[in-house]
């Protein structure tokens, strides 16, 4: 098999390496067990192949693996492949790119302040859950858990369990019971639980989230796109903070030491919820993948 160039980058950051969420993107199209395969051995919690060197109808194909499963699509993998794609394969500045996706083709914008933005899917609404539930699966008080608010399952391509709590104390003891965790969601599509509040650490933000999605291999994702835009169409359909409008900063990954900044837009064109999902990408390192 012919070497093929890798990229490591980190998306959502906090304008600096090392934060964000950590991607690797591999330009090629080996067989399917070998790309499972380096998601095992890199063990981030995805990463991609652009299968494609020029656009196919449009976009350019790409797969996402996490360590132990390919998915249909996930957040930051999005944004940092479009990166790379941009840097590698086209190689001169554009105002937009699309992915090919197993879910549908997603269009990535190049805007100001260097960040990339994501329209996602229009969002589903499903199964709501018991604070009861969620409280033995997070290992919190159900008290913890904001009553004025659904816990429910949720996707803009990728399903969670959105569960908004009181304050950042409760979110910050949150820890996952696995083995109750696969039993409430044996018969449900999510992933994981995403859970939030208002309170934050640092002020210019308006939500504090933690993606506790221990299912598929990563016990806690520094910072989750696809669980963004589930957030930003829960609090534009719930009313969460009461604006017709989201503009929202998201902070993440502070519990695991890869403090992440992600940028949520929400609002509602022709009839059907817009979700966007914005942040900044810094290139970390590169390589080739050794000849067996």
């Amino acid at each position: 098999m012919a070497q093929m160039e890798f990229f490591i980058v980190d998306v959502f950051t906090i304008g600096r390496k090392y934060t964000g969420n950590q991607l690797a993107v591999y330009l090629g199209n080996p067989p399917t067990a070998l790309m499972q395969q380096l998601a095992k051995e890199i063990n981030f919690s995805e990463i991609t192949f652009v299968t494609s060197e020029t656009p196919q109808n449009g976009g350019y194909n790409t797969r996402i693996f996490m360590p132990e499963v390919e998915v249909d699509f996930a957040g930051h993998p999005v944004l940092g492949t479009a990166y790379i794609i941009q840097r590698e394969l086209i190689g001169a500045p554009v105002a937009e790119l699309t992915l090919n996706l197993p879910i549908g083709q997603i269009p990535v914008a190049f805007g100001a302040d260097d960040v990339l933005w994501m329209r996602q899917n229009p969002p589903r609404f499903g199964h709501q859950f018991s604070a009861e539930d969620l409280a033995r699966v997070l290992n919190i008080d159900a008290a913890d858990i904001d009553p004025r608010f659904p816990i429910i399952e949720v996707s803009t391509g990728l399903p969670f369990v959105l569960v908004p709590v009181v304050s950042l104390e409760a979110l910050q003891r949150a820890w996952v019971n696995l083995d109750r965790l696969r039993a409430l969601l044996g018969a449900h599509e999510a992933i994981g639980p995403a859970v939030f509040c208002r309170e934050t650490i640092h002020d210019k933000n308006d939500i504090h989230v933690r993606v506790l999605d221990d299912i598929y291999g990563a016990p806690e994702d520094p910072a989750t796109g696809s669980a963004g835009g589930c957030i930003a169409a829960y609090m534009l359909e719930y009313g969460y903070f009461a604006e017709s409008e989201l503009r929202l900063r998201a902070e993440q990954g502070y519990q695991i030491g890869r403090p992440s900044l992600l940028h949520l837009r929400a609002q509602r064109e022709a009839g059907e919820m817009a979700i966007y999902v914005g942040g900044q990408v810094e290139l970390v390192a590169q390589g080739r993948l050794a000849a067996d």
